[in-house]
């Protein structure tokens, strides 16, 4: 395959989505460089990568949430399912953040935080607490499960999708979102994206769309 047709297979998959806000727009929490690296280079690399991948398998014609949702009923395709995970956690966890985001919830959605926490500080310590304990690169999540608001944390590229659970926010705890901020804080870090960063507003909304 020449390298012009080459270009055009890849760019009829999958698609590396626009970020939502300009890469300056989390700092101080998280920098301009940071971003560069990590959606430039890392995401991308996990959108490339996969559309290598998935021509002449099952999935070449599946859509990015479709792959994903089969990761945990097929067997074999570890790559795929890897660069799949990877490609969608992220597009979602652009999503989870907002520049001067964070403050308070809605009245509603902090509702249903103190209903199924009991407060939104205990959320919040929970949230940070998934973060933190996950051995190595992973995510942290909060997940609507068995109708009820849950914090959870997961490995690589797992994600709720694939353990019947609907996500509501993430927050990246891979090296590369943090370290050349944060170098080995990742505490800080997250204590940072927490109290500052989360998108209440997306929360809500996928909360909603679960109903």
């Amino acid at each position: 395959m020449n390298k012009q047709m080459e270009r055009e297979t890849l760019a009829s998959l999958h698609t590396l989505p626009a970020l939502p806000y300009a890469q300056d727009a989390l700092e101080p929490v998280i920098s301009r460089r940071t971003v560069e690296f990590h959606y430039g280079k890392h995401h991308r690399a996990y959108v490339d990568t996969l559309n290598k991948l998935v021509p002449g398998t099952p999935f070449a014609h599946e859509s990015l949430d479709n792959i994903v949702r089969r990761m945990a009923r097929t067997p074999g395709h570890n790559a795929i399912f890897s660069n799949a995970g990877q490609a969608w956690n992220h597009a979602f966890y652009w999503k989870s953040l907002r520049p001067a985001g964070a403050a308070r919830p809605s009245a509603v959605f902090l509702g249903r935080l103190e209903a199924d926490f009991g407060s939104l500080e205990a959320f919040k310590l929970g949230l940070a607490a998934a973060a933190t304990v996950q051995f190595g690169s992973g995510w942290a999540w909060l997940v609507l499960a068995g109708g009820k608001l849950k914090v959870v944390h997961t490995s690589n590229a797992d994600t709720p999708l694939t353990h019947g659970q609907r996500p509501l926010l993430a927050i990246d705890v891979w090296e590369h979102a943090y370290y050349l901020d944060y170098q080995n804080r990742r505490q800080d870090h997250v204590r940072a994206v927490i109290e500052r960063l989360l998108n209440w507003e997306f929360a809500e909304a996928n909360l909603e769309r679960a109903a």
